[in-house]
């Protein structure tokens, strides 16, 4: 124990490809959701933006783990280590507190009993000790500034790393959800298959993750938006010779149809699902894209076009759920959280 005890409250966001906490309202960490585990002895070595650098780089002695795959948690030690190393982060120079965590952290809609009871396992192996979970959706909506508590429908599309939540809200619950487990982390996939079988050229998942930012859409024609071609480095994937490929951004459009078309198929799916009423309250309001996968480019007008209703790309659409979660922690009194 250390000299002093003090109540600290965090909201955490955490992602398949990041993790993000807040603390006293502000975003006191933004990392990737990555852990460097010494093999011999099991102890973190790195976690968070310096684990990732090490990632797809490391001798046998080290390994980089991301513990959360398809917005779970996949490996339960990795995962609580990772957290642990992100909450020390908030704590760097309070070394003579023992701080008495309450923690609001946001979940999956689709995340079974056993999925929910592993993360709040690790936060209260993290040292949580008031540990509060809410739907990742309706953090979305609370983060974009909706009354979730209105009796009014909103669609939310949270296209996340792992999954796709998509949720109608109202009067503060969901009436009716859709999440399936193809996102972004399928997106560079499809990006690194691509390149393998279109340009013959090895490219790593880091790589692959940059094309998508820089050249990534969901349109073969973004007219002025259309970003610069980006040039990839890499081996020829036979000869091992070093090979120098631009991209332009309609050919990784083509490459990513497949999977931008699973997640209209799931919108529509959860559209059929939806109650009049809260159906027409949808149209009226349009559908709001948050989470990383909403900034792929094009994405809104293709929705768009394929459905008929306006879908719309709030202000940092990446920080949306972490944004609700937040507020969530300052009103737990207010908001419907998962049963313990």
């Amino acid at each position: 124990m250390g000299f002093f005890s003090f109540r600290q409250e965090l909201a955490i966001d955490l992602g398949t490809a990041n993790t993000i906490i807040i603390s006293d309202d502000k975003i006191v960490v933004d990392e990737p959701s990555v852990v460097a585990l010494d093999r011999r002895t099991d102890k973190m070595i790195a976690v968070g933006e310096e684990a990732k650098m090490m990632h797809e780089k490391t001798h046998e002695n080290i390994r980089t783990i991301r513990p959360l795959r398809d917005g779970v948690i996949a490996d339960f030690s990795a995962c609580e280590q990772m957290m642990r190393g992100l909450i020390r982060m908030v704590h760097t120079g309070r070394h003579f507190f023992s701080p008495t965590l309450r923690m609001v952290i946001g979940v999956p809609s689709g995340s079974t009993e056993v999925e929910i009871r592993a993360v709040r396992d690790s936060a209260e192996h993290a040292e949580g000790r008031d540990i509060y979970l809410i739907k990742e959706p309706m953090a979305a909506a609370i983060g974009i500034g909706i009354d979730v508590m209105k009796p009014e429908g909103n669609m939310i599309v949270d296209i996340g790393g792992g999954t796709t939540e998509i949720a109608v809200i109202s009067l503060g619950g969901i009436p009716c959800n859709n999440s399936i487990r193809t996102a972004g982390d399928d997106l560079t996939t499809d990006i690194q298959e691509y390149m393998a079988r279109q340009h013959n050229v090895k490219v790593s998942e880091r790589m692959a993750e940059r094309i998508k930012i820089n050249v990534g859409a969901a349109l073969t024609d973004l007219g002025d938006e259309a970003p610069d071609d980006y040039v990839v480095y890499g081996p020829n994937r036979i000869t091992a010779l070093p090979m120098e490929v631009p991209v332009c951004y309609q050919e990784i459009a083509h490459c990513l149809d497949k999977t931008v078309a699973k997640i209209e198929n799931a919108v529509l799916s959860a559209l059929e699902h939806t109650p009049p009423e809260l159906y027409a309250d949808i149209v009226k309001n349009g559908i709001y894209l948050t989470g990383g996968g909403a900034l792929l480019r094009g994405l809104d007008k293709r929705l768009t076009d394929k459905i008929n209703i306006p879908f719309r790309v709030p202000e940092d659409p990446l920080h949306s759920v972490a944004k609700g979660v937040g507020i969530a922690l300052k009103n737990v009194e207010h908001f419907n959280f998962l049963k313990r």
